[in-house]
């Protein structure tokens, strides 16, 4: 079975059980998988009855998609994903990319918890991303054929779409939730980075740093869905951070800030909706 087959087929199995699916997606990071929890009319399908979806591995992810209406805006809910130091290639950590597209979804939000390194940045910020940096050959769209899903040879320069951070600007100031806005380093995990490493995303321009995301957004480009990512700064960064970097420390900040996290992505998917 090819790997079109295998998207076509997800997404049949999806479509057959839940009907026509809203056009807005979003992706629940690290502390806001209570979101699911308010939606109305909810249905909640594990990953496992999917076929040919992954499974997260990461305690910290429940791994449900959830469809209903958040606040009356429809929306499908991912509480999870898929990273690759949980073993997944780049094509699977973006696998529901794909899937979405085919079942119809035009827009697509991403959240994570991240690592501040920008000086002015304090674990609680949330942080808007403007754009990403890779250091890494691996990408998710590897093999593909031009056309399949989009052309081979995409433009990366809106990836984090222009018009999508404008309106989660207004939805911050309109809720009452301040934002800051920056590059997203993506580095492959499990490890958290070194302090030289940090450094050196310093010089090259990063804000936060994080493990996830980034297979997503390249994913979207190539397939023509508009994304907006958005990152909890849970800690500050190794070697800017006085403290050992710990899971522990990130799961605290990002429950502590699952409030307004998920006021703003509530306005955010009332506004796009």
């Amino acid at each position: 079975m090819t790997r079109m087959e295998r998207f076509a087929e997800s997404a049949a199995w999806l479509r057959e059980r839940l009907g026509d699916l809203p056009r807005t997606a979003v992706v629940l990071g690290s502390g806001l998988g209570g979101l699911t929890a308010q939606l109305e009319d909810r249905v909640e399908i594990p990953y496992g009855q999917i076929p040919h979806f992954p499974l997260t591995r990461n305690e910290n992810h429940k791994g449900v998609l959830a469809v209903g209406r958040l606040e009356g805006a429809p929306v499908i809910l991912m509480s999870g994903r898929f990273h690759h130091y949980e073993g997944y290639s780049m094509e699977e950590c973006a696998y529901h990319v794909p899937v979405f597209k085919l079942l119809g979804v035009e827009t697509l939000v991403v959240t994570n918890a991240a690592g501040g390194i920008n000086p002015t940045f304090q674990p609680g910020d949330l942080m808007l991303i403007s754009d990403h940096i890779k250091l890494t050959s691996l990408t998710p769209v590897e093999g593909f054929a031009d056309g399949e899903l989009g052309p081979r040879f995409f433009d990366m320069g809106d990836a984090y779409c222009a018009a999508l951070r404008e309106t989660a600007r207004q939805v911050a100031a309109r809720e009452g939730v301040p934002l800051r806005e920056g590059v997203y380093a993506y580095m492959a995990g499990p490890q958290y980075e070194t302090p030289a490493e940090i450094r050196a995303l310093s010089v090259l321009g990063a804000d936060a740093v994080g493990m996830s995301t980034v297979p997503e957004a390249i994913m979207a480009a190539h397939c023509g869905i508009r994304l907006l990512g958005i990152s909890a700064i849970t800690n500050l960064a190794a070697g800017i951070s006085p403290n050992r970097l710990s899971d522990e420390e990130v799961r605290q900040m990002a429950a502590q800030m699952s409030g307004r996290f998920g006021a703003l992505v509530r306005g955010i998917v009332r506004a796009v909706s």
